[in-house]
């Protein structure tokens, strides 16, 4: 009773915990999804562009020459196509496993970095509220938001950290979602 007597003369002060680590969970999912999306598409070179070009253009100058007397000229820029086909077929193998060697510590940076941050975070903020909330807009969820945070204070619900780091990370893939990013 002391302190919420002493509390409630002072002035609240806002803190900008809640939204700097919001923005940084939503920064963590862009960058995830924007990892995803790049293994997921794969990039496609100049060389690869370029052959693929070439085959498009031999096998229109095959098709163009049907008649009986360029029968042998065609057959061989069929040839010529089929063997560019194999060497964008192998280009691309050697290109899919490079990107794939490369691609995948980026993800695994992400995590460790993700983690790290995570932690810092949960050591910096641990019995310290982030937020403070209304307890009516929370009401059947308050005692969990206030997880290691130290309750109620003056009818609003103090946010604990791991709570919001849960809430954060949920909020950010629903808004990823809807971004389609």
């Amino acid at each position: 009773m002391g302190e919420e007597e002493i509390l409630i003369g002072e002035q609240p002060r806002r803190s900008l915990a809640a939204p700097l680590i919001f923005f940084i969970v939503v920064a963590f999912q862009f960058v995830s999804i924007h990892l995803h999306q790049l293994k997921k598409k794969g990039s496609k070179s100049a060389a690869e562009i370029q052959l693929r070009a070439e085959i498009k253009q031999l096998l229109k100058d095959a098709s163009a020459l049907s008649q009986p007397s360029t029968f042998a000229q065609a057959a061989k820029l069929r040839r010529l196509a089929a063997a560019k086909e194999k060497e964008l077929a192998n280009y691309k193998e050697a290109h899919d496993k490079e990107m794939k060697r490369s691609s995948d510590s980026y993800p695994k940076i992400l995590f460790i970095s993700k983690v790290v941050t995570y932690f810092v975070l949960i050591c910096w903020f641990w019995r310290t509220p982030v937020a403070e909330i209304s307890q009516q807009l929370v009401q059947p969820f308050g005692r969990f938001l206030s997880w290691r945070a130290g309750g109620r204070l003056n009818n609003n619900v103090m946010v604990g950290i791991i709570p919001w780091l849960i809430l954060s990370t949920r909020v950010s893939k629903f808004v990823c979602r809807l971004i389609k990013y």
